[in-house]
């Protein structure tokens, strides 16, 4: 196919999408050679079709009216990043603490742990760490348990303030026990000390 076939090709294929759309130009090396689309892809971004969000990653914003472009949250180009990988990634850290409101900062260094390989991607001032992890790190299915936990691997000994505490119980009071209580036997000993407890309280409010 010639470079003005390739070009015309990827064009089509970036109009017909929807706005939000993320791009991997290495997705659709089935068209032609990598230095055509990527030369295609810089096109599109001068011609302000495209953002440029990070190396080999791009977007087909949508547009509001006062805003101007919107671009995905961190979060949102991780996970998006994760099932093109058709890995697993969970929060972890500083940003666990924000998901779960111990923490008004936004770290501008956003850390996930993931089942595929390690990686860094700088997007704007900001970086996603992909962390590879372990199965058993992985192992706990439900969201608000898993981000509990690295949020007291994070906090350390002040995982067991009572504000702390009281946060946390908020958070898992719709969960089963029987998952708190497994999800335990999968922690570190005192992140395990603490969800026992977290359960113990939520069973107890029950009962009242």
């Amino acid at each position: 196919m010639s470079t003005s076939n390739i070009s015309k090709s990827v064009t089509d294929r970036v109009r017909d999408s929807k706005p939000g759309t993320i791009f991997f130009p290495g997705d659709l090396l089935e068209i032609g050679s990598p230095e055509a689309i990527h030369t295609t892809f810089s096109r599109l971004v001068g011609t302000k079709q495209l953002i440029r969000l990070a190396k080999g990653i791009y977007l087909k914003p949508k547009m509001d009216p006062e805003l101007g472009p919107l671009k995905p949250s961190l979060e949102d180009l991780a996970r998006t990043v994760a099932e093109r990988d058709k890995v697993v990634i969970r929060p972890t850290g500083a940003y666990a603490l924000n998901r779960l409101g111990l923490s008004t900062q936004v770290p501008t260094r956003v850390v996930f742990l993931t089942s595929g390989n390690p990686k860094n991607i700088n997007v704007g001032n900001s970086t996603l760490v992909f962390l590879k992890t372990t199965p058993k790190q992985l192992a706990v299915e439900q969201e608000n348990i898993f981000l509990v936990i690295q949020a007291l691997i994070a906090l350390e000994d002040q995982g067991e303030d009572d504000a702390v505490i009281g946060r946390l119980t908020e958070v898992l009071a719709r969960e089963k026990l029987a998952d708190i209580r497994e999800a335990a036997k999968l922690s570190p000993q005192r992140v395990a000390r603490v969800l026992y407890r977290l359960a113990d309280n939520i069973e107890n409010y029950n009962h009242d």
